[in-house]
């Protein structure tokens, strides 16, 4: 696997893929890989002949007092991880290389009404950043196809959003969460629990679906259960931010008719912010 920091190497790369033939994909990631990040790359290595992993931790989707100054980094062992999961080139920029202007005087890219909602809501700003971001990484590498993770099912949806309204050429692919053996989502944020918030994060996945299964079961008093679940939730981990059924294709609020619906919710353990979510569907 070639690690690379330039874009004009980068271009060359993906030049002399693309003159072969050959079908690219990326996967767009800020670094700290886990389990749930190398399976990205697995789904890009089935639907793409070559596979580009950005590592980039973008202070642009950061909020004031977030953990942008101590999100972890390791660049090294990350390169060890992609290369075993089989991705061919790692761009791994500078904050220089991403924003030449600065940040102040950067080119945005915003999405609006889906991303003001939900985490949106609790994080302003931040969904801006992220298309701004993956906006600039698309025309850096100009991938056939992009995959994201369902763990961050809000953002995907940004990014379709984004991906159908500026008319890239560019399939958005989907991959399914990865989980612990309890339940607990695979994220980054997860080795900053101690022992016994580690435990009580496990509460998150278990609530998520048990209000998955009343809805399965046919209850529809959507918020009913939403209070329902958050109140349990709430006994487990330090503040629900929101725990809410919606449309699982643009989060809007759920219909009686049959479809697919998603049960997520953001909460803090600690001072440790986790998201999960369960699809449910109901046709």
């Amino acid at each position: 696997m070639q690690t690379v920091s330039g874009k004009t190497v980068l271009r060359q790369a993906v030049a002399g893929w693309r003159a072969a033939g050959e079908r690219v994909a990326i996967v767009p990631t800020m670094g700290s890989l886990h389990g749930g990040h190398l399976s990205l790359v697995e789904t890009a290595r089935r639907i793409a002949d070559r596979v580009v992993a950005t590592i980039f931790v973008n202070p642009t989707q950061f909020g004031p007092g977030e953990d942008y100054a101590v999100y972890p980094r390791s660049l090294d062992s990350d390169a060890d991880k992609l290369a075993a999961a089989g991705a061919d080139l790692l761009f791994a920029p500078s904050v220089a290389a991403v924003y030449p202007f600065g940040i102040e005087q950067a080119t945005r890219v915003i999405v609006p009404g889906m991303t003001e909602r939900l985490c949106g809501a609790s994080r302003p700003g931040h969904f801006d950043g992220v298309t701004s971001v993956v906006a600039r990484l698309f025309a850096l590498v100009q991938p056939d196809v992009a995959v994201f993770g369902q763990k961050d099912f809000q953002q995907q949806l940004v990014i379709r959003r984004m991906v159908e309204d500026l008319g890239l050429p560019i399939e958005v692919a989907v991959a399914p969460i990865v989980r612990e053996a309890d339940g607990l989502a695979m994220s980054s944020r997860n080795a900053y629990l101690g022992t016994d918030e580690r435990q009580a994060a496990t509460a998150i996945y278990q609530v998520l679906t048990a209000a998955a299964e009343e809805v399965r079961c046919g209850n529809r008093d959507f918020a009913a259960i939403e209070e329902n679940a958050a109140s349990k939730l709430a006994k487990s981990v330090s503040r629900v931010e929101y725990l809410a059924i919606r449309r699982a294709d643009d989060l809007a609020p759920p219909q009686t008719g049959s479809g697919q619906l998603v049960v997520l919710a953001a909460a803090l353990i600690g001072k440790v912010r986790l998201i999960d979510n369960v699809l449910v569907d109901i046709g």
